[in-house]
């Protein structure tokens, strides 16, 4: 389903549902909220609440992808110790394309805020594509289940 363009769009958040996180994404819980997606960029945006202790698929940033940490705390890349970065909300952070992700580890319960200009390639231990979230798979999971066609 291709969306129409629009020239803006406004989303009152405590008026959407969370959904949750399909296990292949993320490990250990979490919920999400579409809040926009935008075919002729290739971007998608969400809302997403996870769990302290849980932690992000391994995947591959194919576009750029920006996040904005309102709660909580999360280490990327292995964190600040392993050259990789500690987040402590409230931050903002920006990943390039290509940028590699094998451990995300959720620390605190976290609220970020993402957007990602291009596909998320999940991958296995060897580096294998295992699925892909992009504009146009995100809001048919998102239909999927809130149950809309």
């Amino acid at each position: 389903m291709l969306k129409q363009k629009i020239e803006c769009e406004y989303v009152a958040m405590n008026e959407v549902d969370w959904q949750p996180l399909p296990e292949g994404f993320i490990r250990g819980g979490g919920r999400w909220k579409l809040l926009h997606v935008s075919p002729e960029v290739g971007s998608w945006t969400g809302l997403f609440a996870v769990s302290k202790g849980a932690s992000v698929a391994s995947h591959i940033h194919v576009g750029p992808g920006e996040y904005f940490l309102t709660r909580g705390k999360l280490e990327v890349r292995g964190g600040a110790e392993e050259g990789g970065v500690t987040a402590t909300a409230p931050c903002y952070g920006y990943e390039a394309s290509g940028a590699r992700h094998d451990q995300t580890l959720i620390l605190e319960d976290i609220e970020i805020y993402l957007t990602f200009q291009g596909p998320i390639q999940l991958i296995d231990g060897e580096g294998n594509t295992v699925g892909v979230m992009a504009w146009q798979q995100a809001p048919a999971l998102w239909a999927e289940q809130t149950h809309q066609r």
